[in-house]
């Protein structure tokens, strides 16, 4: 074979790779092909039948002899003459593909199993059909073959090894496993393919902080998924990577370590611990790496077998003597719930709370990451569409946090934008399918030795190559599209299925126009309407200080004459959803122990597991009408809540975590003084002249005034003051049942 085909590859073959390519060049010249194809390197690797590849084959049925049948070869066929090969286009670049299959794998080595794989990935290869001939299900094998290959590492899997390149031994020897199983944040972000970091300043330098220590010198940082952990350390190494850290940080490389593909593949018990001590032993040899671990609860009970010690153990050691440097990142739940638990384990960290960023911090962040989106994906966002994917975010995706959401809506919207515009032309597809069948001809000539035809196939593939640079020069040349408002909104709708119109209006001009979307709904209760729509309209404009719900009301008046309903509409209205209606029955809160149940009960006790009924739910879904329904038959502990809830807008639960309610409605219904109700009620339906509708006026101030009386007996002067109205519903005249009648008939 000519040495020339080989040099960039011959210094990181093993020597089953090495005998492969031999056996290739005779099996070509004993055919008396003018070429070696990739059919002849198959050949050559399964002739190795003690290799990687050639055990892969064996394993789907694929052997040596078998391949032979095939290609009509019998052992006379096989006498080696003499005179050496070149190889086809195919064969070339499968052998250059290898090189790149093992250093994707982080491999510094090419074997028969990185040249088996190279040549399967290439589906209009001879040997791939040739495999397919002998009944192989092709992509099949390529999936086991990515399952071996990851698994695989130079010290624990693989049979091969470099025969022959002493540097990339000595490289090996010096933190080869920290190199396998981790990533270099620090040379990435040199390289420039972190993402910027926008903001988080204060968190970065209590982490540098933490990390000076002499002793306890590992933080974790403990927040919400999404609020952005993984990006603080991202930070960090964008700041080494810069120099823009204290002196003794300069040196420091920031390695992210892969706990989940350790574990992988460990099928006995001691091979994760051996894997871990090696990685551990690098780490204190060279004091200048830090480690980071996202999901860092994993280390507790990972690779942990009978006999066995997990990781978290494992790293107690070095972690206790500041050896290490351990930059862990988890959720606060699992922090309690895995790492709390073990007190020797917590001591060993600081940690560093995460909070999810305001609005405005989002939008900031946003900014930062557009021309990054922007470029991906071929568009031009302005600030008002990034103010709407923050805005947006926030309001209709519940149960996720910012930035995430807010940057999934803005990729999103990218996303819609380029698939709907960004169809491929005909002239550029009908181009790339002549393109592949002349490079198919050209392929063959050349096997036949027809050069004269084959290079007319050239000739006519550099035109068409040509034709096809031009085609992209020009659709690059184009300015990309702008997004706009309407594109965020639909792309949201996607999202949430939330209809696009209730998305796309304006807030403004739909709370100028509440009374009048209420009333449509809510029949014979203008005032009750009008005095939820004024409280609603005061706390959009930003007049209510501080963290206060949306609006908080005390829905008072006999049943049926439409407080559940008001509620119900509120939500549609303003939430988009009958879902957004959070009902709580305080029948079911009458004992001192039942109001736990809110917020969850308290470590130890049972349920502590469950959450709370009304923070798991304000958790998930934000943006929405809380109805504490029948409020006279809860316990009196159940008002100590509400009043912290509508003072600050948050609850604290049972697990620590702070439940936001400034997105909330809050409404209270009551049936106190329901007896004197019933008396207006039978006037009301009577009422016709107008002596009997001033009686009636009468009579609802009189039902009125004793209701409020009768709720201050029941709460306290400072919970009451914090609502922003009391209403009192009127009783339903007979024309109001008319109405009523009409709406829902027209439902049917």
């Amino acid at each position: 074979m000519n040495n020339g085909d080989f040099n960039e590859f011959v210094e990181h073959l093993t020597d089953n790779a090495r005998s492969s390519l031999r056996h290739a060049d005779a099996i070509a010249r004993s055919l008396g092909s003018a070429y070696v194809g990739t059919e002849h390197l198959l050949l050559g690797v399964l002739h190795q039948d003690t290799s990687v590849g050639a055990k892969l084959l064996a394993e789907v049925g694929v052997t040596f002899d078998r391949a032979k049948l095939v290609l009509n070869l019998t052992p006379r066929a096989l006498v080696i003459s003499s005179g050496a090969k070149g190889l086809s286009e195919t064969a070339k670049l499968t052998l250059r593909l290898s090189w790149d299959v093992a250093q994707e794998f982080n491999q510094d080595y090419c074997g028969t199993e990185h040249i088996l794989y190279s040549i399967l990935t290439q589906k209009n290869a001879r040997a791939t059909t040739l495999l397919q001939d002998m009944g192989v299900n092709v992509d099949s094998l390529i999936s086991e073959l990515e399952g071996y290959l990851n698994r695989q590492h130079f010290d624990f899997g693989g049979e091969e090894k470099l025969a022959s390149h002493a540097a990339a031994k000595k490289n090996r020897q010096k933190q080869g496993a920290l190199n396998y199983f981790g990533s270099d944040l620090t040379v990435r972000a040199a390289d420039g393919e972190l993402d910027p970091v926008i903001g988080r300043d204060q968190q970065i330098e209590r982490i540098i902080t933490i990390l000076s220590r002499r002793t306890k010198n590992n933080p974790v940082l403990i927040g919400e998924p999404g609020v952005g952990k993984t990006a603080i350390v991202e930070g960090l190494a964008q700041r080494i990577a810069a120099e823009d850290v204290p002196e003794h940080l300069l040196e420091k490389r920031l390695i992210m370590l892969d706990l989940a593909a350790m574990i992988a593949g460990t099928k006995y018990r001691g091979e994760f611990e051996e894997r871990l001590k090696k990685v551990i032993e690098e780490i204190v040899q060279n004091q200048n790496i830090i480690v980071f671990i996202d999901e860092l609860h994993l280390l507790v009970g990972a690779g942990a077998a009978e006999g066995a010690i997990d990781a978290a153990n494992m790293l107690k050691p070095a972690l206790a003597r500041g050896k290490l440097h351990l930059i862990g990142a988890t959720t606060l739940e699992e922090y309690r719930k895995h790492i709390e638990k073990d007190a020797a384990l917590e001591r060993r960290f600081q940690t560093v709370m995460v909070p999810e960023p305001s609005q405005d911090d989002t939008v900031a962040i946003l900014k930062g990451l557009r021309p990054h989106y922007e470029q991906f994906h071929g568009v031009t966002m302005d600030d008002e569409v990034v103010e709407n994917a923050a805005f947006m975010a926030r309001r209709y995706i519940a149960d996720r946090y910012m930035p995430d959401k807010a940057i999934d809506v803005l990729d999103e919207t990218a996303s819609q934008v380029r698939v709907r515009l960004s169809r491929r032309p005909s002239k550029s597809r009908q181009l790339t399918r002549e393109l592949k069948l002349l490079s198919e001809r050209m392929e063959d000539a050349v096997a036949a030795e027809n050069y004269e035809r084959a290079a007319m196939y050239k000739t006519r593939i550099s035109q068409i190559q040509q034709k096809l640079s031009e085609l992209k020069q020009e659709k690059s040349s184009r300015s990309g599209h702008v997004i706009t408002s309407e594109d965020v909104a639909r792309a949201v709708s996607v999202m949430t299925g939330i209809p696009v119109s209730r998305v796309k209006r304006s807030e403004a001009a739909f709370l100028a126009n509440l009374e009048k979307h209420l009333s449509k709904h809510i029949i014979g209760q203008d005032e009750a309407v009008a005095a939820v729509a004024r409280a609603i309209r005061r706390n959009r404009s930003g007049i209510n200080a501080g963290e206060r719900p949306i609006g908080s009301f005390v829905f008072m008046g006999p049943t049926g004459v439409g407080k559940t309903e008001l509620a119900r509409v509120l939500a549609r209205q303003v939430f988009g959803s009958d879902k957004s209606l959070v009902k709580i029955d305080m029948s079911e809160f009458r004992e001192r122990h039942t109001a736990a149940r809110l917020i969850g009960a308290p470590a130890g006790y049972v349920g502590y597991d469950d959450g709370g009924q009304l923070t798991d739910k304000i958790r998930r879904q934000p943006y929405s009408v809380v109805l504490f329904d029948e409020i006279e038959k809860a316990h009196p502990d159940i008002f100590n809540m509400l009043l912290q809830l509508l003072e600050d807008g948050r609850l604290t639960d049972a697990k620590g975590r702070s439940v936001d309610f400034s997105n909330t409605i809050v409404i209270l219904t009551s049936n106190l003084g329901a007896e004197r109700m019933r008396k207006e009620a039978a006037l009301g339906f009577k009422a016709a002249s107008r002596d009997q509708k001033q009686a009636l006026e009468a009579m609802h101030g009189e039902n009125e005034t004793a209701a409020r009386d009768a709720l201050a007996e029941m709460m306290r002067p400072e919970l009451i003051n914090r609502f922003d109205a009391i209403i009192v519903f009127r009783a339903l005249a007979k024309r109001h049942i008319g109405r009523i009648f009409d709406i829902y008939a027209a439902k049917l």
